[in-house]
């Protein structure tokens, strides 16, 4: 009897001890998340499809980011859209258009908008991090698929932030691949969803190498953007990130 006695306390001493271990941060799950995508700097080029049901069309980039607030993107092909490019630098947010030659600012009221006629938003190109601080964050829920734990987190935004969301959810694998993000409006009604097609080991990490953005009342209308070449922690000199290489590449 006292030995039986012994192997409950032990037991029941266990699942104390599991049940006081502490749930995942789920901040800390979204930051991760957004520092294995776009890591210390990096170069890649891209290729999206914009589908709609009668009509589609395609288009090559290249981008660069630098820690949380540089980036650049710039068209490349087709040849018509040559030389366009989307430039972020803190909060600030510029466009060029060789067409007619000018750079021009785009206003905090205007990052919602659509890029390029694609289903990603300027905001979206410019892989702002926004979510990080002004969201609070909650673990909804960790389940296992396919032998990854995956997190499923819900991102409401600060009273004061000036975001378009009521809210944000995600699903992240344990090595921070987001497999789906939501995006949901104040009446708490899904708009878009970014999910992942395909996961590959590129640029030395895991990553989402293609994902498509969907409007949730029109899903025959898509945006896809496949990651063709990626490099990571790469030397990237600061006057990439500047109007005058916005308008006239140099580096």
């Amino acid at each position: 009897m006292r030995y039986l006695t012994t192997i409950a306390a032990l037991l029941l001493a266990g699942i104390a001890c599991h049940a006081a271990e502490p749930a995942p941060d789920a901040k800390a799950i979204v930051r991760a998340a957004v520092d294995h995508w776009r890591g210390l700097s990096s170069y890649s080029e891209m290729s999206m499809v914009i589908h709609r049901p009668d009509w589609e069309r395609s288009m090559t980039m290249q981008a660069w980011t630098k820690g949380d607030k540089k980036s650049l993107v710039r068209v490349i092909e087709p040849k018509k859209d040559r030389g366009n490019g989307t430039l972020t630098d803190d909060n600030n947010m510029w466009t060029f258009s060789p067409k007619v030659n000018r750079v021009i600012k785009i206003p905090s009221s205007m990052m919602g908008q659509s890029w390029m006629g694609s289903d990603f938003s300027n905001k979206d190109v410019a892989r702002a991090d926004d979510i990080i601080d002004q969201y609070d964050h909650t673990l909804l829920d960790t389940h296992d698929a396919d032998g990854m734990i995956v997190h499923e987190i819900r991102s409401v935004p600060h009273e004061e932030a000036a975001v378009v969301w009521g809210r944000e959810e995600l699903l992240i694998r344990e090595d921070y691949v987001v497999l789906e993000h939501r995006f949901y409006d104040q009446d708490g009604e899904l708009v878009k969803a970014l999910e992942t097609l395909e996961i590959e080991e590129m640029g030395g990490r895991t990553i989402a190498s293609r994902q498509r953005m969907a409007k949730a009342d029109a899903p025959e209308e898509w945006t896809e953007i496949a990651v063709n070449t990626v490099e990571y922690e790469i030397d990237i000199r600061d006057s990439v990130f500047t109007l005058s290489n916005l308008r006239n590449p140099r580096d």
